[in-house]
């Protein structure tokens, strides 16, 4: 592991390759014992990661999942957008599970917040789309960041004077009311807030200053990406996407922190593809096959519990990632989930109209007349569960994994084959 992370410098970024649920939150707990501090700059908590320690699932929503070492730093950038009665909640969880967290977690004053009448809006607007809706968690992440851009959100800053934040929801609530033909309760939505305030308030600081002095201290940082690059506001398949920019340039405007300070990207893909909700999914197996994966990986979402859609390993869609976000290695994800499959595709090209893409399409009528070509692999009925050298992986295996390096044009320096925190081979 030490070897993997001694060419990246250091402070290392971790970002999906597809379309999120890739695994992130199960590298970053294996790497970040040589991290003193670990960063969230971009959503909310929509994005779950779970880690499984000893046969027990621990969640993370919003939390940076390094905070299962006793001596992380988590900070939680002016990117984010947070409720702060979840992430309170998140904290006594946490700790009621034997994890102190509270004195080491770092909220930034300029990140939004997130409340009741955001997720409202959110599953109202979800209805009102109908048969065209995007898929959303309901969670309010795109009704706060809407706010935002619209510059009247409320940070958390704001829980530092209450007069001034009672007024500012009022405002909104109001503002909202007639916009949307809802009724909202700004006096309730400001109670609901006091008992988290207590908890989440000595927690508020200048995040940008705190991180530019660690770093420029000499400390090791991680920047935890959430969800992934095809759900990135700009890069991702749009109108299908998140509503923040979660790719490589998002963790500097999400945190403050300079593109130079950034020393190496690891990108995360799974060993084939999900993706949770609507939206194009070129490589998307039919239900029998789909279903097969699915319950093998236990593909059903930390956060929401919903099924997720599984496909084909798609290098298109991943080399696209590794391009734009300047990626120098890839943590390969449930590989053991393969195991038992007769033989195994990945789409090595697209085509339209007799054109060569190199990404996905956003248009549905360009999705139905794509074309896709693949390679396809014999599989291998051994369990890889426990196997912790590349050399001893099924012969189909390492050959299964060699050519994806090669399609992606990046080493796979990281080989995940089971459930646990340990199951991971480091090449």
């Amino acid at each position: 592991m030490k070897k993997m992370l001694s060419d990246l410098g250091q402070n290392v970024v971790i970002i999906g390759t597809q379309w999120g649920d890739e695994g992130k939150g199960k590298l970053v707990d294996a790497v970040s014992g040589e991290f003193s501090i670990i960063c969230r700059s971009a959503g909310g908590a929509n994005a779950g990661h779970t880690i499984v320690v000893d046969g027990k699932q621990v969640i993370f929503h919003l939390l940076p999942s390094a905070m299962l070492h006793p001596n992380a730093i988590g900070v939680i950038g002016n990117g984010t957008v947070i409720d702060i009665c979840d992430v309170a909640d998140e904290i006594k969880s946490l700790e009621k599970g034997g994890l102190e967290v509270a004195s080491r977690v770092k909220i930034s004053l300029r990140a939004h917040m997130i409340f009741e009448y955001h997720k409202k809006i959110d599953a109202e607007n979800e209805k009102r789309k109908g048969d065209k809706k995007i898929g959303t968690t309901c969670r309010g992440i795109g009704p706060a960041y809407t706010d935002k851009v619209s510059r009247i959100g409320i940070r958390c800053e704001d829980l530092l004077d209450k007069e001034l934040l009672l007024e500012k929801l009022q405002q909104n609530c109001e503002f909202h009311a007639k916009h949307m033909g809802i009724e909202f309760d700004a006096q309730a939505e400001f109670d609901r807030l006091m008992e988290a305030r207590e908890i989440i308030k000595p927690l508020l600081t200048d995040t940008r200053k705190y991180l530019q002095d660690a770093i420029a201290s000499g400390k090791k940082v991680l920047f935890e990406g959430a969800q992934a690059h095809h759900l990135d506001i700009d890069h991702g398949t749009y109108p299908f996407v998140t509503s923040s920019s979660i790719s490589i340039g998002g963790v500097c405007t999400g945190l403050g922190v300079a593109p130079k300070a950034l020393s190496g990207v690891i990108g995360i893909a799974k060993a084939y593809a999900t993706r949770v909700g609507s939206g194009p999914f070129p490589s998307e197996l039919d239900e029998e096959h789909g279903n097969q994966v699915r319950k093998a990986g236990a593909e059903f979402g930390a956060t929401t519990g919903r099924p997720r859609r599984c496909g084909w390993f798609d290098a298109v869609v991943v080399r696209n990632s590794v391009e734009t976000n300047g990626i120098d290695a890839i943590n390969l994800t449930k590989l053991d989930v393969l195991s038992g499959m007769n033989e195994i595709k990945v789409v090595t090209k697209y085509r339209l109209d007799g054109n060569e893409l190199f990404g996905v399409p956003t248009t549905r009528k360009a999705n139905q007349k794509l074309e896709l070509e693949y390679e396809t692999f014999p599989g291998w009925e051994e369990k890889l569960g426990g196997i912790r050298k590349f050399e001893e992986l099924p012969q189909n295996a390492q050959n299964y994994v060699l050519a994806l390096e090669k399609m992606i044009n990046t080493p796979i320096r990281a080989i995940g084959v089971g459930v646990e925190r340990t199951d991971l081979i480091f090449r």
